[in-house]
């Protein structure tokens, strides 16, 4: 399956993703990937930025990866941070906050938070009657 099947285009070459302490070039291709899937979708406005992933010298200290990136997304600046314990999971962390901070920015208020269903007006008791069914109002008890 080619980049055009999917509808995905590589990290865009203004991004740059860097590395800061002991990165293997595995690790840098795997957070490059979820940062190309977040940013590489065709419809998006120009983006340019960095990304800088770290993994921590003591891992007792707390989850040894982070990374940070500062995007720019047309006029809007996307800031975005993570931590976790291994790179895998930091790389699927940082590409689920970029996407859903690069939807807000270029859909605004259209992905606001809705209920998943629209609410339902009624006791349950009540469930199979109505006011047509009945002949009339439903009395209050």
């Amino acid at each position: 399956m080619s980049l055009e099947d999917t509808g995905t285009r590589p990290v865009p070459g203004t991004v740059r993703v860097r590395a800061e302490g002991d990165v293997g070039a595995r690790d840098l291709a795997c957070v490059r990937s979820g940062v190309g899937a977040a940013l590489g979708r065709s419809g998006l406005p120009a983006v340019s930025g960095d990304v800088r992933i770290t993994r921590a010298a003591a891992p007792h200290a707390g989850p040894p990866w982070s990374a940070g990136a500062e995007i720019r997304v047309g006029d809007a600046l996307v800031v975005v941070h993570a931590r976790e314990a291994g790179v895998r999971a930091l790389a699927n962390r940082l590409r689920d906050r970029l996407q859903g901070q690069v939807e807000r920015v270029v859909y605004g208020a259209r992905t606001t938070r809705r209920p998943a269903a629209p609410p339902w007006y009624g006791d349950p008791a009540d469930e199979g009657r109505t006011a047509l069914a009945g002949g009339g109002p439903l009395p209050f008890q």
